[in-house]
This record gives C-alpha cells, sequence and structure tokens, in this order.
C-alpha cells in the first residue's frame, strides 16, 4: 500500500492522466416503432441492437404464430419497441440475424373473447381456440412481442412518447430513450397480431380445443 511519504517521493513526477471513456450514445428517432415502415426498419433493428434491447425472457424460435380474437379488454396497458433473440445458428433466422424487430405489448389485466392462435409447421397449422363458449380468456401480466397487430382501439387516459423506463401502469419497463406509449386501459376489437412471443403469470383459457388444421386464425 502507498504511504503519504510515497506519494512526496512521487510528487516531482507527471502521472499519465487516465484515458477518458467515451460511451457510445444511440438514440431512437421519435417514431412509434410499431409502424415503422420497411425502408427504415434495418436502420433502426441496429440501433436496438446497439442498445442490447431484450423483449422476451427466453429465445424464441423464429417461428411466428398469428392471435386473433373478437374482443380484448385490458387494464394497465404499455407498448414499446424492443428486439427478440433467436439461439445461435437459430434455422429460422433468415436474413434476420437471428434478431427480430417486436413491439411489446403489455398488459396488467386482459380480457379476450373468442380466442384464436395458430402457428404453421410446414403446411399444416397448429390450432388452438378458447373462450368461445361464454366465458372469455383471462391473463395477467400479459406481455405480447409483435410485428403485426391490428384492429379497432380505444384507450383510456392515454400518453404517447413516453420515455418506455419511466412506465408504470402494467409494471414493466424498456430501456431509457426508447419511444413508448401507455394508457389506463385498452379495448381493441377485431384484434389480429403476428407474433413471435408471449408471456404471462396467469393465463386461463376457458373451452380449450387444440387440433390441427389446413386453414391458420
Amino acid at each position: 500500500m502507498a504511504t503519504s511519504e510515497d506519494a512526496a517521493r512521487n510528487t516531482g513526477s507527471t502521472a499519465a492522466e487516465p484515458p477518458v471513456r467515451r460511451r457510445g450514445r444511440v438514440r431512437l428517432k421519435r417514431t412509434a416503432l410499431m409502424a415503422v415502415p420497411a425502408v427504415a426498419a434495418g436502420a433502426v433493428l441496429m440501433a436496438l441492437t446497439a442498445q442490447g434491447v431484450l423483449a422476451a425472457q427466453f429465445a424464441i424460435s423464429g417461428m411466428p404464430f398469428t392471435v386473433t380474437a373478437d374482443s380484448l379488454e385490458g387494464v394497465g396497458f404499455e407498448q414499446f419497441g424492443s428486439l427478440d433473440h433467436m439461439i445461435e445458428d437459430s434455422p429460422n433466422a433468415g436474413d434476420t440475424g437471428g434478431q427480430v424487430l417486436v413491439a411489446v405489448s403489455a398488459i396488467k389485466q386482459a380480457t379476450l373473447t373468442k380466442l384464436c392462435q395458430s402457428v404453421e409447421l410446414g403446411g399444416i397449422n397448429l390450432l388452438i381456440r378458447a373462450g368461445d363458449a361464454g366465458t372469455p380468456v383471462t391473463a395477467t401480466d400479459l406481455t405480447t412481442d409483435s410485428d403485426l397487430l391490428t384492429g379497432d382501439a380505444e384507450f383510456t387516459n392515454i400518453e404517447v412518447g413516453g420515455d418506455a423506463s419511466t412506465f408504470t401502469k402494467a409494471g414493466v419497463r424498456g430501456l431509457p430513450g426508447v419511444f413508448g406509449q401507455q394508457a389506463d386501459a385498452v379495448t381493441i376489437r377485431n384484434l389480429r397480431q403476428h407474433n413471435y412471443a408471449t408471456t404471462a403469470a396467469a393465463f386461463k383459457l376457458p373451452n380449450l380445443r387444440l387440433s390441427f388444421s389446413s386453414e391458420g386464425c
């Protein structure tokens, strides 16, 4: 350990200044990532990769699946851009580099009527239906990672353009500087999603049926 006497002997020498570490900063374009035009998707994907944004808490298969519902009622809603990642050398990576640009939709409490989910498996679809016999599907802490979402939406007390790292409505946060929106409640009629991942703390599917079909949702 250096002593005060050591410091006194070294006063005549000039200590080298420690190198200044410069941290790169990536600024996301102030647009909703869920609506990024195809021509700009590559640039936004690179920006998100640099920030290390992660959405799903697991490596995705890279096989998208379709989800539809007559209606979705949600309390506590958030949405922001992110990336999902496949395993290294995934056979489904194609030209994506194993990363998929997604819009993360988080809902604290969700209710869905006439839920349908399908995934294509080499010319045939694995089909799941539920919530169509008078008792709706319910989910707690539901998140979906989508690259396409359509429907007729209505929001209550919506905030658009907020920093995703500050969100509180659904208990999920993105990284600092990521564009997003949140609302007290959301209703979406004729919901249709093209998803890569779904997570939930609890997911109840009344009247669940799983089958194979030549047609998807």
